[in-house]
């Protein structure tokens, strides 16, 4: 079904979808890339991570899985539904994952999920990437709103939120199940006007 809209939407259809997921170069030599196959086994393993599995409920059991979850994302890019990408270094180990999810080119908002290998963290990884993307998706793509929510629990997405410009706008009561129960989640947000 159409839907009929009586203001002209924020980005036009097709934008993203003609084109390849595109390489993103991030601070300290950092590179967003679209997932490879090889990507699996580092994948599979941070969800064995006690801090990636108590924020994430959805999680890959198999290398299989994870192959599954990548050529999702593949075609989450071509049906203009979102981007994920590898945080690696330059020609290097990959550092965590960040993604553009729920793409709304009416309004011109997506939402932005990220998590850190434990080795890499507190080393500004998340930061860099998440600057990275919100300047190419506001910036050069021309999203007006990006968005992210976590736990009230996890101050450490909550430093990384606010270090890159993210303002907290509020909360939003037992919006999540996690495995130890319902959390309250925080709610940032950016625009092309902060």
């Amino acid at each position: 079904m159409m839907r009929e809209l009586s203001t002209p939407p924020v980005l036009p259809s097709g934008l993203l979808s003609g084109s390849p997921q595109p390489v993103l170069p991030a601070a300290q030599g950092l590179l967003l890339r679209p997932w490879e196959s090889a990507d699996a086994p580092v994948f599979l393993s941070a969800y064995q991570d006690a801090e990636i599995r108590r924020w994430h409920t959805r999680r890959p059991l198999t290398e299989a899985r994870v192959l599954e979850w990548f050529d999702a994302y593949r075609r989450d890019w071509v049906g203009e539904k979102g981007g994920h990408w590898a945080v690696a270094h330059e020609g290097g180990d990959v550092l965590g994952r960040i993604a553009l999810r729920g793409f709304d080119f009416d309004d011109g908002i997506a939402d932005i999920s990220y998590w850190v290998l434990p080795a890499a963290r507190g080393r500004g990884v998340a930061t860099n990437a998440m600057a990275a993307l919100s300047a190419w998706a506001l910036d050069e793509i021309g999203f007006y709103r990006l968005y992210l929510d976590h736990s009230t629990r996890n101050q450490a997405s909550c430093r990384v939120a606010t270090k890159s410009g993210y303002l907290l706008e509020g909360t939003q009561r037992s919006a999540a199940v996690h495995d130890d129960g319902r959390h309250d989640m925080h709610l940032h947000a950016r625009t092309r006007e902060d």
